[in-house]
């Protein structure tokens, strides 16, 4: 993997928090980040990586599972109350139920420790991506303004301009990975998609991708918007019902 390109001299320096407790991986990747342009807080715990987050504005969140305190879950959970910030999760090696349960929580992705720097900047990279630009779909649409168009599947309505969501005419809050998601579903009505498709074009991942990240996903939107609009095609993915 081609090592990631600093961000420009004159952007906005990107606020991330990273929230570790091993004092010696929580330096260097701090260290790591800023040599990316990264402007870094860090915490060591749960606790004050909550405080730190009430307190402060960040574009993205850096959580390990292991957390003295309050755990990296719990911490997303408190976070999502108030907030559709990107979050990523670490995990230690092999653990399975950490990384369901982190995703459940609203995580949008997660990296495996121990983690090249290379790679860790690539997911940052690649949720920052998913937070500020979404492709506008061409499912079935009507007109909604100049700006845009208004997607229309039954009582789902999307405004590709907005980036809004409505159910029954009620807004409804998605995480930036999630409304991606749903954009590319919304790009492709009646069309089965592969997990490997999903995961190549909303997370960014290769064939090595782990599908758990999107079957999670797909459960969070279902949640949300209903769980008829999305259908699971057996052995093969994901239909969006027109």
């Amino acid at each position: 993997m081609s090592s990631p390109s600093p961000a420009p001299a004159d952007a906005r320096p990107v606020r991330v928090l990273l929230v570790e407790d091993d004092d010696l991986m929580r330096r260097a990747f701090a260290v790591a980040l800023g040599r990316y342009g990264y402007e870094v807080e860090a915490a060591a715990d749960g606790l004050a990586g909550l405080e730190a987050f009430r307190a402060g504005a960040f574009d993205l969140l850096v959580l390990d599972v292991m957390l003295p305190g309050l755990d990296g879950i719990g911490l997303c959970r408190r976070v999502r109350e108030s907030s559709l910030v990107p979050v990523l999760m670490m995990s230690a090696r092999g653990d399975g139920l950490d990384v369901v349960a982190g995703l459940e929580a609203g995580a949008d992705d997660y990296v495996v420790k121990p983690v090249d720097t290379f790679v860790l900047v690539a997911r940052i990279r690649s949720l920052l991506r998913r937070a500020t630009y979404a492709p506008p779909p061409s499912g079935e649409s009507q007109p909604a303004s100049e700006e845009g168009e208004l997607l229309v599947f039954g009582e789902l309505s999307i405004d590709t301009a907005g980036l809004e969501v409505f159910v029954s005419g009620a807004p409804v809050a998605l995480t930036p990975t999630e409304l991606k998601l749903l954009l590319e579903f919304a790009a492709h009505p009646g069309v089965v998609l592969e997990r490997h498709t999903l995961l190549r074009d909303v997370w960014e991942y290769g064939w090595d991708g782990d599908s758990r990240v999107v079957d999670l996903c797909v459960q969070r939107l279902r949640k949300k918007l209903g769980r008829d609009r999305i259908e699971t095609v057996r052995g093969f993915g994901y239909k969006f019902r027109r």
